[in-house]
């Protein structure tokens, strides 16, 4: 119902926002490759089980449509999510989610380039040099770049810019089919599944230390980063549009940062939040339109 939907984004948010938790959870026992397969793993499960109660199927469009399925899941699963768990590595938890941040930056310029209907303005321009200076304010530069770890704010950045990849290919290749959203992200995640199976058997060692903890991370990445998720996310979608929606990619590094701080302990500079803020207000400009093409 319509007058859920604050409730429901709320949800959302903080789905979203709390893998980050997890994944720093699951870093301590499990190499990335596994975090990442771990987390599709169940999303898969937890997808199939709600396809089967539905009563749906999976696509039967053929190779084309699984190659494109592959494609999007690399670029929408298992790029972003191992990235951010190898950076995770090097990163707090509360960085990892800011970055998250900067992914309409990079969505906008592919999307300019990919989909007829989105064009470039002065306004939307702005925003993405204004979110450029918000991550040159997030990394601190004027302290030095050896004051974090580039490598792992490089990792996590590109995650981000893999999503911005994602998500213009998802829209010009299979938003117009038929299928319904939640037999295309079934079948998208087994694709991710598949992948990172043969990915973390070449390259991963036995995991360490696994305890409880670590267990019920890779758990919750799948049922909450991942099935939860997706039913707020289309249910939002549908009763509120995807504007609206999309916006909860401006709270997520709240819920993040909060999780940060008080479950890990983890520490906060002052930049950080601020650089986010000029970060999000660019996200901003950056996805808005001028009045006149608005429609």
């Amino acid at each position: 119902m319509r007058t859920t939907w604050p409730l429901r984004f709320v949800l959302l948010a903080i789905a979203w926002g709390s893998t980050f938790l997890f994944i720093k959870i699951g870093d301590e026992a499990f190499a990335p490759l596994q975090v990442s397969l771990g987390r599709v793993l169940v999303g898969t499960a937890t997808l199939l089980a709600i396809l089967a109660l539905r009563g749906e199927r999976l696509p039967t469009g053929g190779p084309r449509l699984w190659g494109q399925l592959a494609i999007a899941a690399i670029l929408l699963n298992v790029l972003p999510f191992t990235l951010f768990a190898y950076g995770e590595r090097h990163v707090s938890s509360v960085l990892a989610g800011i970055w998250n941040a900067t992914v309409p930056l990079f969505t906008f310029p592919v999307a300019i380039l990919a989909l007829a209907d989105e064009h470039a303005t002065p306004r939307r321009i702005a925003g993405l040099i204004i979110g450029f200076i918000g991550v040159l304010i997030v990394l601190g530069v004027w302290r030095g770049i050896g004051t974090t770890s580039l490598a792992g704010n490089l990792l996590c950045l590109g995650a981000a810019a893999s999503y911005g990849l994602g998500f213009p290919y998802a829209r010009r290749y299979l938003a117009h089919r038929r299928d319904g959203p939640l037999a295309l992200a079934t079948a998208q995640l087994i694709c991710a599944t598949a992948i990172l199976a043969i990915l973390t058997a070449l390259f991963s060692a036995a995991p360490h230390g696994v305890v409880a903890k670590h267990i019920l991370s890779l758990l919750a990445l799948g049922v909450i980063g991942t099935g939860l998720t997706f039913l707020l996310n289309y249910s939002l979608i549908r009763d509120v549009g995807a504007t609206v929606t999309s916006t909860v990619t401006y709270v997520m590094p709240i819920v993040s940062t909060v999780l940060g701080v008080v479950a890990l302990g983890e520490a906060l500079s002052w930049y950080q939040p601020v650089g986010a803020a000029v970060v999000i207000s660019g996200a901003v400009l950056a996805q808005s339109r001028e009045v006149s093409g608005a429609r």
